[in-house]
């Protein structure tokens, strides 16, 4: 956990400095409300002093024009003062919300911190509310206290003395309210949000609560997490409200003594009548301050615990350092001891890599579940910072691309994601500079076009969070496209067949082909080998590096993962996975290309070398793992001695 939140709380400062013209303007007018309201006194004093021993009804209307204006103006002030506060607690939030946008996004990288609520913005919201609300009031009205009691002295100082009892009694009760309501209410909470969390949890994964049956469970798991919501709440509002009907109702009785004792006073004759009610409205003003704090404390502990949450999240994620702006770079990428440890883990998953990548090429990486695959990938595409080791796009390494690296670099990952909005919008990753023809070129370079051209409303298709009303085989094509908008120089693609059908397999197959031919690169990541049809050169994930299980310039079209040597096969056509349920039967015709008037190839014999090296190491690869073997060993054995063009990207 941090506990240095220096950084943090330096931001959360200036960005309240920026408000300082408008928090002077609120203390500004709050010496004249304060100032008015000895109104009420005042008019007292004159009524008993002046208007009773008279008896003069003209003294009596003047009095009450010149009361009823100042309270007018009192009225105004406060709520201009109100109205400017408002202001602060906006640009607070409007000067903070991208800033803890970006960190919050930054620190769902971490697995870890996803399964977690995410609390940034509700926190800049807390702050925000207590800004804009009659919290502050107390803090401003609070310096008038002393001269409120000033007065009182200035009547009597038994009445200043009593006055001065009053107010330090009610600081000691609200300092025990906040010593023993703050954990409570924090715990509370931290309770709120994880449950909210799971509901929202269970709310996304529904189709999978209700195939599986799991309602009643959820259900009850959902009702403990709020029973003990419940029983934390209500136990801080308990505490909290009988700290805050103690506070009322002693002020009360307080006043009522102030009147007994300017009673006793006059009747001593050490004051006048008049004074007596001006003695017990300026105690009420002056200990409302403290009143007020008591009244608005949970919204005050929420606050400077959401202040202390917000500088705790500032200070893990630093804004990014400003970049010097590179040229577009080519797509050439150099790997060289590469050390990935995925965000909360303790042991890298990918340990000293290196490999090289030409423009113009494409390469597969291929390796058991678990192996690192997912974890490479994020890393050649900037998701995840390495610990050792470089990635570089044209000589440079990618941190020194910036911001700019989105437009140098696709990234399709293994779990799709489409946002609220138009495909359109999905495609263009939610720009609001984005050209159609842009979107429309992504579109047809992968394929997605005609496909999405069936969409009601086509590119204008509104996609909920999710892309619940899309396939899974659409939502990835439409991910797909996404990655190549804008026409980056390297692609990166996790999983990118795992919903495709036949066409869709094409439609990626083509992608890759015509980017190579751009002089683009691409790494593809897969299980089914029927991805790896563009690839050059396909590496396998053996202790964390990977291994070129592959030598030589692919040709052939990729054929069954176990493909025995020698044993014909027919071809399929290109694109079409070997592992599709629909296999095609020697001389054949699928029933899509029938129709398009489109002729078969004819049979040929299989080229098993590329598909059986990848399937053998792989194999070696599980072995080892249960054997508790190192699979260099079984590679040293079993694999020809590798060709300096193996182990390079092509």
């Amino acid at each position: 956990m941090i506990t240095d939140t220096s950084s943090g709380d330096r931001e959360i400062r200036a960005a309240l400095a920026e408000s300082w013209r408008l928090f002077a303007s609120v203390g500004f007018f709050s010496i004249f409300v304060n100032l008015l309201m000895l109104t009420g006194p005042l008019f007292m004093l004159q009524v008993y002093d002046r208007v009773l021993t008279s008896r003069s009804e003209a003294t009596l209307l003047t009095l009450v024009i010149i009361t009823a204006f100042l309270f007018l103006m009192m009225g105004v002030l406060d709520y201009a003062r109100g109205r400017v506060l408002a202001r602060a607690g906006a640009r607070l939030q409007e000067r903070l919300d991208d800033r803890v946008l970006r960190a919050t996004l930054t620190r769902a990288l971490s697995p870890a911190e996803r399964a977690r609520p995410a609390t940034g913005l509700g926190d800049l919201e807390a702050m925000q509310r207590f800004c804009s609300g009659p919290g502050p009031f107390a803090f401003f009205d609070a310096p008038w206290t002393p001269i409120f009691l000033c007065a009182l002295f200035l009547f009597h100082w038994m009445l200043g003395v009593f006055a001065l009892f009053c107010g330090l009694l009610l600081l000691f009760i609200a300092l025990i309210n906040q010593a023993t309501t703050g954990k409570l209410r924090q715990e509370a909470g931290e309770a709120t949000a994880r449950s909210m969390h799971f509901v929202e949890q269970m709310r996304a994964s529904s189709e999978t609560v209700q195939g599986l049956g799991m309602q009643d469970a959820v259900v009850a798991h959902s009702g403990k997490l709020r029973g003990k919501l419940l029983e934390q709440t209500l136990a801080a509002s308990d505490r909290g409200g009988l700290f805050g009907v103690m506070s009322k109702t002693l002020r009360l009785f307080l006043q009522s003594m102030m009147l007994g004792l300017g009673a006793f006073l006059a009747i001593q004759g050490q004051v006048t009548f008049g004074i007596i009610i001006a003695a017990s409205i300026l105690l009420g003003r002056a200990l409302a301050p403290i009143d007020q704090a008591v009244a608005q404390w949970p919204q005050l502990q929420r606050a400077f615990g959401a202040r202390r949450s917000l500088a705790m999240l500032l200070q893990a994620t630093p804004p990014p350092m400003p970049r010097t702006s590179l040229p577009d770079p080519r797509a050439l990428l150099e790997v060289q001891g590469l050390v990935v440890v995925a965000p909360g883990a303790k042991t890298p998953a990918v340990r000293g890599a290196t490999f090289r990548l030409e423009p113009g090429k494409a390469a597969g990486i291929a390796g058991p579940s678990a192996s690192g695959k997912s974890t490479l990938a994020r890393a050649l595409a900037g998701v995840w910072p390495t610990a050792a080791g470089s990635v570089r796009l044209d000589g440079a390494e990618l941190e020194q691309y910036g911001s700019d690296i989105s437009r140098h670099i696709g990234f399709l990952p293994q779990d799709i994601v489409l946002f609220d909005g138009s495909v359109a919008q999905n495609i263009a990753r939610m720009s609001a500079e984005a050209r159609d023809e842009d979107i429309v070129d992504a579109a047809k370079r992968t394929g997605a076009h005609e496909m999405i051209l069936k969409l009601p409303g086509g590119y204008d298709f509104q996609v909920s969070a999710g892309g619940a009303a899309l396939s899974g085989g659409q939502r990835q094509r439409i991910a797909l496209a996404r990655a190549f908008y804008g026409s980056p120089v390297f692609v990166v693609m996790d999983e990118p067949d795992s919903n495709l059908d036949a066409e869709g397999t094409m439609a990626l197959a083509k992608a890759v082909e015509s980017h190579k031919a751009r002089g683009g690169a691409a790494v593809i990541v897969a299980h089914r080998h029927g991805a790896f049809a563009q690839c050059d050169i396909v590496y396998v994930m053996q202790g964390g590096q990977p291994v070129p299980a592959t030598s030589g310039r692919r040709k052939e079209p990729v054929r069954q993962l176990r493909q025995k040597p020698g044993q014909a096969v027919p071809a399929q056509p290109e694109g079409i996975r070997a592992s599709d349920p629909a296999k095609v039967r020697p001389g054949a015709q699928p029933a899509r290309l029938q129709a398009a008037g489109t002729e078969a190839p004819a049979p040929r014999p299989a080229i098993p070398g590329r598909d059986r090296q990848i399937a053998d190491a792989i194999a070696r690869v599980t072995s080892a793992r249960f054997e508790g073997r190192k699979p260099d060993e079984d590679s040293a054995k079993s694999d020809p001695p590798r060709t300096a063009a193996a182990q390079g990207a092509s």
